[in-house]
C-alpha cells in the first residue's frame, strides 16, 4: 500500500474484527458508532451474534441517557453484521483482530486472511505484548500489518497506539492513525518494541511499590493511599494489580523482562509470583493483595497518631514544597519563620532538619550531613493541595524531633503516613523510575516525548505525563534521585537513562 497523504479510511469501509471478546466488541461499537459497517467473526458459534446483542444494548443506553439519539443508535446497530467465515471478510478494508494473545494463532490468521481480502486491506492487530514484526514474519506482505492497540474499555479508552513493525509501510501506521483519530480516539506513534509505550513505561508504577513493599517500607494500603492521595494517581499499585489480575499483570512483566534479556529494570516480583502461584489473582478471584471476600474489611492506611504543632517553626529555601507548607500554613494561622537556605533543609522543628528526598535513605543522609534528627518528606503531585504526605526518619532520629516534624506536617493539613527509611520513598521514587523508562523508550526511538506522555495519561490515566512530571521536578533532581538509588542498591535496574544525562548537561528540559 502506498498512499502521498494519508487519510482515515472512508465510512464507506467495511471494518472487519475478529474476535467478539470484550475488547473485539468493544472495537467493534467505536467502529460502527463512526459509521463504518463491521463485521465480526469469531471461532466460538454464536459469539458474534451475543456481542452484537451487547453492543445494540450499549448503543440503547447511550440513548437513553442523551449520549446520541435514537435514529443514530439504532443506524449504528445496523452497521453490526456477524459472518461465519473467514470467506465472508473478503471486502474489508481493515481487519484488526483481538483474539488469543498467541504468536502463531495471530500468524496463521493474517496468513490466512492474505488469499482472502484484497491487496490494499490493511491488518491492524491489537496485541498488547507481541511483536509486531514478529507476526509480519510470516506474511507474504508484512507492510500491510500494523499494530492498533486499544485500552480496555475501547469505547471509554481514548487511547490508542499505533505500533509499526521493522517491515510496516509508514502510509499504513499514517492511514491507522488518521483513522483512530476519526473515530474519536487520540493515536500515538509507536516503535515494535517490547510492551510498546504503555506496557512498558507502567513496570515502575508496579515494580517500585512491590519492592518497597518487600523490604517492609510500608504496607499495601498506606502506599496505595500515598500514591492517590499524594501522587495524584487515580488507583494506588496494589488495588491497580487487583483490578488487572495478577495473572495478567505479572505475565505482561515477565514478558517484557524476557523480551530485554532478563534487564534488571524489569525483574518481576516474588511476591507477585506467589499470589499468581496461589490463585490469588485479585478481584475476579476473590483474593489478591487485599481480600475481597464478603464480610472482609478493607485494610486502612497507616496514620501518624495526632501531634501538637510545634512551638517553633523555621522555613527554609525556596522550593515548591517549602512555599507550599508556608501558604499550608497561613491559611491555618501558625506561626513560623524564615531561616537561611542551607544544605537543601526546608525546615527545622524540635530538633529536627526536614529535607525531601533525593533517593538517600535518612540514615544515610544524617551521616553524611552528621544531623542525626534528619526527616524526610516525599514528592507530592502538588503540595498545595495534597492531602497525605510520607515520611521517613533516620535509624538515631529521637522520637521527639520525629513527633515536631509530624506535628508541623498535620498542622500544615497533612495526614502524615511514615514509611521506614526506604531510599526515595515512595512517590519521588516512582516518578523518577517512571520518567527514566520514557526517556529511556524516547531515546531508543520507539516514540518521541509528546506521545509518551500522552499514552500515559490517557492509557493509564496518570495525572501528568512521566517526562513532564521530570521537568516539572527538575531533570537534575531526577537524575540524582536515580543515580542515588543505584548507589544504595548497587543495581544497574536504576542507571540514569542517556536523555535525563544529556540534557542535564545541556541544562535542558525533556520538552524543551
Amino acid at each position: 500500500m502506498s498512499v502521498t497523504n494519508p487519510q482515515a479510511l472512508p465510512t464507506s469501509s467495511v471494518i472487519a474484527v475478529v474476535g467478539t471478546g470484550a475488547m473485539g466488541a468493544g472495537i467493534a461499537q467505536v467502529a460502527a458508532t463512526a459509521g463504518h459497517v463491521v463485521k465480526l467473526l469469531d471461532n466460538r458459534p454464536g459469539a458474534a451474534a451475543k456481542a452484537i446483542d451487547g453492543i445494540r444494548a450499549q448503543f440503547g443506553k447511550l440513548a437513553d441517557k442523551g449520549r446520541m439519539s435514537a435514529d443514530a443508535a439504532q443506524a449504528a446497530g445496523a452497521r453490526l453484521i456477524a459472518v461465519e467465515q473467514l470467506a465472508d471478510l473478503a471486502d474489508a478494508a481493515l481487519v484488526t483482530e483481538a483474539i488469543v494473545e498467541n504468536l502463531e494463532a495471530k500468524q496463521k490468521l493474517y496468513r490466512d486472511l492474505e488469499d482472502i481480502v484484497g491487496a490494499d486491506c490493511i491488518f491492524g492487530t491489537n496485541t498488547s505484548s507481541i511483536s509486531v514484526t514478529s507476526i509480519g514474519a510470516a506474511l507474504k506482505r508484512p507492510e500491510r500489518l500494523a499494530g492498533l492497540h486499544f485500552f480496555n474499555p475501547a469505547p471509554l479508552m481514548k487511547l490508542v497506539e499505533i505500533v509499526s513493525g521493522l517491515a510496516t509501510d509508514r502510509a499504513v501506521a499514517d492511514t491507522l492513525f488518521a483513522t483512530a483519530a476519526a473515530w474519536g480516539k487520540t493515536p500515538v506513534h509507536a516503535r515494535s518494541t517490547p510492551g510498546f509505550i504503555v506496557n512498558r513505561v507502567a513496570r515502575p508504577y508496579y515494580a517500585e511499590a512491590l519492592r518497597i513493599l518487600n523490604e517492609g517500607g510500608g504496607d499495601c494500603a498506606t502506599l496505595d493511599a500515598l500514591m492517590r492521595d499524594a501522587g495524584g494517581f487515580r488507583m494506588g499499585p496494589f488495588e491497580l494489580m487487583d483490578m488487572i489480575g495478577h495473572d495478567v499483570n505479572f505475565a505482561v512483566t515477565r514478558s517484557v523482562w524476557n523480551a530485554f534479556y532478563n534487564d534488571p529494570r524489569f525483574t518481576p516480583s516474588l511476591i507477585q509470583q506467589e499470589l499468581v502461584d496461589a490463585g490469588f489473582y485479585g478481584r475476579k478471584s476473590g483474593r489478591g493483595f487485599y481480600d475481597y471476600r464478603e464480610g472482609v474489611p478493607r485494610p486502612e492506611p497507616q496514620v501518624a497518631v495526632a501531634q501538637n504543632a510545634p512551638a517553633e517553626i523555621v522555613l527554609h529555601g525556596h522550593s515548591a514544597a517549602v512555599h507550599a507548607i508556608a501558604d499550608r500554613l497561613f491559611e491555618r494561622n501558625i506561626a513560623h519563620t524564615w531561616g537561611e537556605a542551607i544544605d537543601g533543609r526546608i525546615a527545622e522543628v524540635g530538633g529536627a532538619v526536614i529535607f525531601v528526598t533525593d533517593g538517600r535513605t535518612a540514615t544515610q543522609r544524617a551521616a553524611e550531613t552528621c544531623i542525626d534528627n534528619v526527616v524526610l518528606i516525599d514528592l507530592a503531585q502538588d503540595y498545595a493541595s495534597a492531602t497525605r504526605i510520607a515520611v521517613g526518619a533516620s535509624i538515631n532520629c529521637w522520637a521527639p524531633a520525629l513527633g515536631a516534624a509530624i506535628g508541623l506536617l498535620q498542622a500544615a493539613g497533612f495526614e502524615v503516613c511514615r514509611l521506614g527509611d526506604t531510599p526515595g520513598l515512595a512517590v519521588m521514587r516512582t516518578v523518577a523510575m517512571l520518567a527514566n523508562e520514557a526517556a529511556d523508550a524516547v531515546n531508543q526511538g520507539v516514540c518521541d516525548a509528546a506521545a509518551a506522555d500522552s499514552a500515559m495519561q490517557l492509557g493509564v490515566n496518570y495525572p501528568r505525563g512521566p517526562l513532564e512530571w521530570a521537568d516539572r521536578v527538575g531533570l537534575p533532581t531526577i537524575c540524582t534521585v536515580l543515580a542515588n538509588l543505584a548507589r544504595f542498591y548497587g543495581e544497574d535496574r536504576y542507571r540514569v537513562s542517556p536523555l535525563i544525562q544529556q540534557r542535564v548537561f545541556a541544562g535542558k528540559k525533556i520538552h524543551d
